[in-house]
């Protein structure tokens, strides 16, 4: 009888329990697919116009209407338009006229002759038209190459290289990389794994990669070397020698003859602009910057130029704080004048008109009241006079300059507020209204755009800005779990794109229909505000953005009651699954639930020119100090790791170390690894989606999902 009762008494407690508990169905998760950036986004119609310049200085675009594609023809001078169905009655095709068939790995000449290419550690060229191949060097060998691409975390087989205008010279380097450390990642496979192995720098390698700077005379393939000692491996933009896809701080002057480049050292703290003479390979310096923390040249692109005809150089230097513009003399290296000035930061030079001394560039935070994330363009003259605001409406401009740089499109748009496309003239002139996005079929979901806010610096010293996604259904009377997103940076913040999306980064949107309140934070830290918002955290990268997470999520509730910050989870990718790991054992008490994707939790492990910029170089404990699995140990709640084993960004031997720790401390957690994936997943990208949404249901809210549900995208019918 007792045995009876108590069987029937459970019986009816785990009923009760799952009475209790929200049952997802099918249905439930499908409306959460619904709200995915490839569903939503086929919703709005003829939203951001691409320019496809033409000869003549007119251009093309197609724009998405809500059953078709339209084809559109612009007359750059009135802004009058052609419209097709299809792109060949608009713009008749030339058969007479085909582009060089270029490999993905070879670099074409500026006269469109020749392509520049490795082979066997050796650096040639071909000529298009022949197919005749010229050898330009001989001594190339293994870790010791001509031109070859390897930061360690991103490398490829195509040449790294500059073209001289004329097309006579090439600009590059032979890559000594013999003396550092080698990466190892096993695929998995039936039988014998296969071994992937290639030169990965680290900060605890003595020696990191060298270039030794050449210059070659293509018509008798004669190798100048540049009389100057090897340089780091290293740029004033990011962490590779070739972050726009060239060969990175070099410039040729107009004839060829001079080669103006940037040396920057290991640790980044300095910046010496030098000139090499390109026939005989003499070098001079010209000017340099020190810096107390990490030297850059710009926020979105390398802001540097030499003005050959003039001997002048426009410098980008942050030496008040703010990311500005200084003119100085290429001869003397003497400063001649600033030229931009104020608490604002240029982010982009677009044009130089050297005739009429101008500049057209973008730049953050100089319009007051705005959203110092939002990008204007401007243009001013040397000697710094003349500012004028060439994109005055409010909101992020993308801008597309014409090929001439007589006309640019702008795209503006805020994240609450849809897109309107703008063609202008180079004074800023408006031409014509290109097309204003209609978000007629978008709202008709259900649909609410996402809640942008403002709240304080942990310390107060800064505002900070973010964007919170919210249930379409949303009840302000009830309580709901939060997610906060996060990517600490310091190279990039989590929101991304300041303009209008129909889910910002991402799967927020599609979270947030599940019942979450999903929230990002830009956190001090990182780039495109002043110098000292980006060093806030310089030399502890494990600050990782959390203070002023925690901060502004609490600042946050104060607004919106319904914020429930008993349930706070946390999840982030790469360097946001760092800060997730740490954020899961440095405040065990606040945040609840982590999904940590592919981190670099202990940046020892991770390529060497991340850690040195934003680090400094390693010395005593101040890696290991930061390294999250010493603080393993802290985990109270629910935490799910999970990685590529063949990430060849970040290798999962930074996971691995994590989940080693979390053993050893005899903690429960969840692993998912992803056989032969990359550092995005790859096809496995929508599993980890639904993992993801699966943990935050359960062990958030406390919720059922519906088992192995499968995320299926609709086609969409436009073609």
């Amino acid at each position: 009888m007792k045995k009876f009762l108590f069987f029937a008494i459970a019986t009816f407690l785990i009923a009760t329990s799952l009475q209790a508990q929200k049952l997802f169905t099918a249905e439930d998760y499908n409306k959460a697919v619904s709200r995915l950036g490839v569903n939503l986004n086929k919703l709005i119609d003829r939203n951001a116009v691409r320019p496809q310049w033409l000869a003549d200085g007119n251009f093309w675009y197609s724009v998405r209407t809500a059953t078709a594609v339209e084809y559109v023809l612009v007359n750059v001078k009135d802004g009058t338009k052609k419209i097709a169905a299809k792109k060949e009655d608009l713009i008749p095709i030339d058969k007479n006229i085909s582009l060089p068939n270029v490999k993905s790995t070879e670099v074409i000449s500026p006269d469109a002759k020749k392509v520049a290419f490795i082979k066997n550690w050796n650096l040639y060229v071909e000529d298009i038209a022949t197919k005749a191949q010229t050898q330009l060097t001989t001594d190339g060998e293994k870790n010791f190459g001509y031109a070859t691409d390897n930061a360690g975390w991103t490398h490829s087989d195509r040449a790294v290289l500059l073209w001289s205008p004329d097309s006579k010279k090439i600009a590059t380097f032979k890559q000594d990389q013999k003396n550092v450390s080698n990466m190892y990642l096993v695929k998995t496979t039936v039988g014998a794994p296969e071994l992937s192995e290639w030169k990965y720098p680290l900060p605890q390698d003595k020696e990191i990669v060298k270039i030794h700077r050449v210059i070659i005379d293509i018509a008798t393939a004669t190798v100048i070397k540049l009389k100057t000692a090897a340089d780091d491996h290293r740029s004033t933009l990011c962490d590779d020698i070739s972050c726009g896809g060239s060969f990175d701080d070099n410039i040729w002057s107009a004839d060829g003859t001079k080669l103006a480049f940037i040396s920057t050292p290991r640790d980044h703290k300095s910046a010496t602009l030098r000139m090499a003479d390109a026939t005989t390979g003499e070098v001079r310096d010209v000017l340099k910057e020190t810096v107390a923390t990490q030297f850059e040249s710009g926020n979105k692109s390398s802001n540097w130029r030499y003005l050959s005809a003039t001997n002048e150089i426009i410098w980008f230097s942050e030496r008040d704080n703010w990311g500005h513009l200084y003119l100085y003399d290429a001869i003397s290296g003497k400063l001649k004048n600033k030229i931009t000035t104020g608490n604002f930061v240029v982010t982009e030079i677009l044009k130089i008109d050297e005739k009429k001394r101008t500049i057209l560039f973008e730049a953050k935070g100089k319009e007051v009241g705005q959203n110092p994330y939002f990008s204007y363009l401007y243009s001013i003259n040397f000697g710094g006079k003349n500012l004028n605001l060439l994109t005055p409406e409010s909101g992020n401009h993308d801008i597309t300059l014409s090929d001439d740089g007589k006309y640019f499109v702008d795209n503006f748009s805020k994240q609450d507020a849809p897109n309107t496309s703008m063609l202008r003239d180079i004074n800023g002139k408006l031409i014509s209204q290109l097309e204003k996005a209609d978000i007629t079929r978008l709202t008709a979901t259900g649909w609410k755009a996402p809640v942008p806010f403002t709240v304080k610096s942990a310390n107060g010293s800064f505002d900070l800005f973010g964007i919170m996604y919210q249930p379409s259904n949303l009840d302000p009377t009830k309580k709901y779990p939060v997610v906060n997103y996060i990517y600490p940076g310091p190279q990039g913040g989590g929101v991304g794109s300041w303009s209008f999306s129909a889910i910002g980064s991402s799967d927020h949107q599609a979270l947030a229909e599940l019942g979450f309140i999903v929230v990002v934070i830009e956190g001090s830290c990182n780039p495109n505000r002043s110098k000292s918002f980006h060093d806030a955290c310089y030399g502890n990268m494990g600050d990782n953005t959390l203070p002023d997470q925690i901060s502004g999520l609490q600042q946050l509730q104060q607004k919106y009651a319904y914020l429930d910050l008993d349930r706070v989870g946390v999840w982030g990718h790469s360097g946001g699954g760092y800060a997730t790991a740490d954020a899961m054992f440095s405040y065990p008490n606040f945040y609840k639930v982590g999904v940590s994707e592919s981190g670099n939790h202990d940046n020892r492990n991770y390529e060497d020119d991340w850690g040195e910029r934003y680090i400094g170089l390693l010395e005593k404990d101040n890696y290991e100090k930061q390294a999250n699995q010493l603080y393993a140990k802290n985990l109270k709640g629910k935490l799910m790791i999970a990685h590529g084993n063949m990430d060849d960004n970040v290798p999962p031997y930074n996971s691995y170390l994590v989940v080693d720790a979390l053993i050893k401390a005899n903690k429960d957690f969840d692993l998912v690894i992803f056989p032969n994936a990359r550092h995005g997943y790859g096809a496995d990208s929508y599993y980890m989606m639904r993992r993801r949404w699966d943990y935050f249901v359960q062990h958030l809210m406390g919720a059922v999902p519906p088992k192995e549900f499968q995320i299926k995208l609709a086609p969409d019918s436009r073609k």
